[in-house]
C-alpha cells in the first residue's frame, strides 16, 4: 500500500502500542498512577490505527481462504483493528472513568466516608444487614449520579462506532464474524442452564441465606450476596499469610516455575488506589506479566489469586515466536478457562486437605458452600449473558435497560440488583461469553488431566510441563472450541458443570 502499511508493520508496531497500553493500564489499576495517560498513546500510534489500518486486515481476512492460519491471523488483526479504533475514540472516557474510581467517594449516612474502590471489600465484610444496606443506598445513589452516565455514553459510542464500519448487520452480528463464536447459541444453551438448575437453585438458596446472614431469601440485595459469598466461617483454614506459600509449593510439586523464570511479579499488598477487583498484567509477552490483587480476606484472596495466577502463567508460558496477534489477541476464553483450571482447585476436596487448614471433617461442609457459589456465579452470568445481548443488540431502548436488568438478574438470583449498575456491570464486548465459555473449557480440560495424571494432577509433577507444553505455549491461536476438541475430544457444554456442582452439593 502507498502508505507503507503492511501486515507486518501491523504487527510490530502493534506489539509495542499493546504494551504501552497494557503498562499504562497496569500502573494506573495497580494504584501506582493516579491516573491512565491513553490518548498520548493511542496519537504516538495512529499510524496503525486509522481506516486504512482497519481495511488492510479487512482486505486480509477477506481474501484470506477460510479456516487457513492466514485466515485465523486476519480475523484476529481485524478483530484487534475493531477494538483499538473504537478504544481510540473512547479513550478520554475511559481516562475520566479511572480518575472518577480512584477519586469517588461513598458517603454514608452514618457520616462515614469510604473510597469508591473499596466498597465491595466494605460489602462483604459488613456483618450488619443494616451497615451494608446503608452503605448499598450511598454506592448505588452516587453510582447512578455520576458512574452510570459515563458508562452508558461509552456502551452507546462504542456500539455506534462499531455498527459504523459497516462490518456486518449490527453489534451482535459484527462480534460473532470478528469471534468465531455464535451469540444467539450461547445465549439459548444460557437460557436452557437458567431452566435446568431452577429447582436445584431454590432448594439451596433459602438455607444457605438463612444460615450465613440469617435473612430472608426475598430481604436480600447483591450487597448482601458479596457477604455472602464471602464465606468469612472458613477463613481459619484460610490464612492470609500463607496463602502465597502453599500455592507456589503447590504449582512447584507440579513441575511448573510459579514465577516463570522472573517473567510473572507479585503484588499482592494492601495499596490506596488500588483496584478492588484482582486483574493479570500482561505487559511483555512474555517476559514481563504482574499478578495484581487487593486482598479482601479468607477464601476468597485464595480462589482470586488462583485465578490471576493461572492467567500469569499462560501468558508468561506462550512461545515468543507465535506471532503477535496470537499472543496479545484471540478467543480468551481460553486464558480465562486456564484461570478458572487454577481457581476450580479450590473445590477439589484433596487439594484442600493439603494445602489448606481444611480436613476431612470440614472439607464437606465448604465444598457445599463452594458448590452453592459455583452455581450462582454460573447462574449470574447466564443472566448476564442474556441482558447484555438485548443491551448490544439494539432491540431494547436505553432507558429501559434498567429495569431489564433489574428483572434478568435479580431473576436467576434471587438477590436484588439495583437498576443504578445496568451500566456498570457490563463487561465490554461480550466478556461475558469468554468468561461462560471458559467455564465449559476448565471443566474438559480438568476431565483430561485426571485420566492422564489421576486425580490429583495437581501435584504430578508430570502434568505441569504437560500444560505449559500442550496449552500455555500455544497461546492462544485456538478458539476454546477447538481446543475442547483437540484436548478433549468433546464439544463445549455446560453438562460437565452441572455434575460438578450436584457432587459437591451433595
Amino acid at each position: 500500500m502507498s502508505n507503507g502499511l503492511s501486515i507486518e508493520r501491523l504487527r510490530r508496531e502493534g506489539e509495542a502500542f499493546m504494551e504501552e497500553l497494557s503498562r499504562e493500564y497496569f500502573l494506573a489499576h495497580a494504584g501506582l498512577k493516579d491516573s491512565a495517560e491513553l490518548q498520548p498513546i493511542y496519537e504516538k500510534h495512529r499510524g496503525i490505527l486509522n481506516r486504512d489500518a482497519l481495511e488492510l486486515t479487512r482486505e486480509t481476512f477477506l481474501a484470506s481462504a477460510d479456516g487457513s492460519d492466514e485466515w485465523r491471523s486476519a480475523r484476529m488483526l481485524l478483530d484487534w483493528q475493531v477494538e483499538a479504533q473504537s478504544s481510540r475514540e473512547l479513550a478520554e472516557l475511559d481516562e475520566r472513568e479511572i480518575v472518577w474510581e480512584s477519586d469517588a467517594v461513598v458517603r454514608v449516612e452514618n457520616e462515614r466516608e469510604i473510597p469508591y474502590q473499596r466498597t465491595a471489600i466494605e460489602l462483604a465484610n459488613t456483618l450488619d444487614r443494616h451497615e451494608r444496606a446503608r452503605i448499598e443506598k450511598a454506592r448505588s445513589t452516587l453510582v447512578a449520579r455520576e458512574l452510570a452516565p459515563m458508562r452508558r455514553e461509552r456502551l452507546q459510542r462504542e456500539r455506534d462506532i462499531t455498527e459504523s464500519l459497516g462490518l456486518a448487520d449490527g453489534y451482535n452480528a459484527t462480534w460473532e464474524l470478528l469471534n468465531g463464536v455464535s451469540l444467539s447459541a450461547l445465549r439459548d444453551e444460557c437460557a436452557q442452564f437458567l431452566r435446568d438448575t431452577q429447582a436445584m437453585w431454590d432448594e439451596v438458596c433459602p438455607s444457605f441465606v438463612k444460615r450465613v446472614l440469617g435473612m430472608n431469601v426475598k430481604e436480600t440485595t447483591r450487597a448482601d450476596a458479596l457477604a455472602l459469598f464471602r464465606a468469612r466461617e472458613f477463613d481459619e483454614f484460610f490464612p492470609a499469610g500463607e496463602m502465597e506459600t502453599a500455592i507456589r509449593r503447590q504449582v512447584r510439586e507440579m513441575g511448573v516455575d510459579p514465577e516463570a523464570g522472573g517473567r510473572v511479579r507479585f503484588d499482592t499488598g494492601e495499596r490506596e488506589g488500588k483496584r478492588a477487583r484482582a486483574f493479570c498484567a500482561p505487559v511483555r509477552v512474555p517476559d514481563e506479566v504482574y499478578l495484581v490483587l487487593r486482598p479482601h480476606g479468607g477464601q476468597t484472596d485464595w480462589q482470586t489469586f488462583l485465578h490471576e495466577l493461572g492467567h500469569a502463567l499462560h501468558f508468561a508460558n506462550m512461545r515468543p515466536d507465535h506471532p503477535m496477534e496470537y499472543r496479545w489477541m484471540g478467543d480468551n476464553s481460553v486464558t480465562e478457562g486456564y484461570a478458572m483450571l487454577f481457581d476450580h482447585l479450590t473445590q477439589d476436596a484433596g487439594w484442600l486437605r493439603r494445602y489448606t487448614g481444611l480436613d476431612k471433617k470440614t472439607v464437606p461442609a465448604y465444598l457445599r458452600t463452594a458448590g452453592f457459589e459455583e452455581l450462582h456465579f454460573l447462574r449470574r452470568y447466564c443472566a448476564k449473558l442474556v441482558y447484555e445481548t438485548h443491551l448490544y443488540g439494539g432491540d431494547v431502548p436505553w432507558d429501559a435497560l434498567p429495569d431489564l436488568y433489574v428483572e434478568t438478574l435479580t431473576g436467576a438470583t434471587t438477590f436484588r440488583y439495583s437498576p443504578a449498575d445496568a451500566f456498570v456491570d457490563v463487561d465490554p464486548r461480550f466478556y461475558a461469553a469468554r468468561y461462560l465459555r471458559a467455564w465449559q473449557l476448565q471443566a474438559l480440560i480438568t476431565e483430561t488431566l485426571v485420566v492422564r495424571y489421576d486425580e490429583d494432577w495437581w501435584r504430578n509433577p508430570r502434568a505441569g510441563p504437560w500444560i505449559v507444553q500442550s496449552l500455555f505455549s500455544e497461546a492462544q491461536r485456538e478458539l476454546a472450541q477447538e481446543q475442547a476438541e483437540r484436548v478433549a475430544g468433546k464439544k463445549l457444554s455446560f453438562a460437565p458443570l452441572i455434575r460438578s456442582v450436584e457432587r459437591m452439593l451433595g
